[in-house]
């Protein structure tokens, strides 16, 4: 028989949670989430394919219909969606990453990290954000090409506009990655979302004009403020042609049209719910 000898238990010291450790806790994910970006130059390229294909040439085609109006330039009128659709593709591909991190384990070593699971949400919903607002950022050096100005304010209203809208999809996609297991099932619920807000958000069409139906699905999405808001923002700064206004009409509640600073209230509305959604869901893993 073995003999059985007296084992000293070694003790193992956790840190306990602190503001510190939660606020080191989320530069770190927020740094894994650049880091990653940077490392992934195909990533980078072919997410701005799409984008610059809805600008040139759906914008090129679509000029010559409405060319007799002044002659307005439909280029002009989708760039705020597009760069909209940049964020919108990139930051929920970033949430994403919370899937692909569970399937391969490393989610696993985030949680038991003595550190709040609220810092780890707030670290990707971040990392998520800059990387999204990245690649808007990247298309508004195409702004002089479809007539609009490069103005200092423009460029710098729009930049912080791609910043909050960037933390309201990126919250989103991680409420959403934070219920689903396999990176399979992400990509089909994305798809099954991403594609229904984007076309429903007034990017490729006026809000004018547009039947019942129509409008209430567009009023109850969250995209339809983050690109009416970059638009009105972007014609304040140029002049729209006679018989061209159909295409600034913007968001109406009834008779009232909606104003740049409650659309701003929407989408940090929204985007605090989303985030504190998320952070539940999280408690929960």
């Amino acid at each position: 028989m073995s003999q059985v000898t007296n084992v000293t238990p070694v003790e193992v010291l956790i840190p306990a949670r602190s503001w510190k450790n939660d606020l080191r806790g989320i530069k770190v994910v927020w740094q894994r989430e650049l880091i990653r970006f940077s490392r992934d130059r195909m990533r980078i390229v072919t997410s701005l394919i799409q984008p610059i294909l809805y600008l040139f040439v759906l914008g090129t085609g679509l000029s010559t219909i409405t060319g007799s109006l002044g002659q307005f330039n439909m280029r002009t009128f989708l760039f705020p969606g597009v760069i909209t659709l940049a964020v919108l593709f990139t930051a929920i591909f970033s949430a994403g990453s919370i899937v692909w991190d569970r399937e391969f384990g490393f989610l696993r070593e985030m949680l038991v990290a003595p550190v709040r699971r609220s810092a780890i949400v707030i670290g990707k919903v971040c990392g998520g954000a800059t990387v999204a607002a990245l690649q808007g950022f990247i298309l508004l050096v195409f702004c002089g090409l479809v007539g609009i100005p490069y103005n200092i304010a423009l460029i710098t209203f729009v930049a912080l506009e791609l910043i909050l809208i960037a933390l309201m999809i990126t919250a989103f996609g991680v409420m959403m990655a934070a219920r689903i297991k396999t990176f399979q099932a992400f990509m089909a619920l994305t798809q099954l979302v991403m594609l229904p807000m984007f076309f429903l958000s007034g990017a490729l069409f006026p809000l004018a004009n547009l039947p019942t139906w129509l409008q209430i699905l567009t009023h109850i999405n969250p995209l339809t403020y983050a690109v009416d808001l970059v638009r009105r923002t972007v014609f304040s700064f140029i002049d729209v042609p006679p018989g061209a206004e159909i295409f600034t009409h913007g968001v109406m509640w009834g008779d009232w049209r909606v104003p740049i600073w409650a659309e701003v209230l929407v989408i940090i509305g929204l985007g605090l719910i989303m985030l504190q959604v998320a952070i539940a869901a999280f408690k929960r893993l």
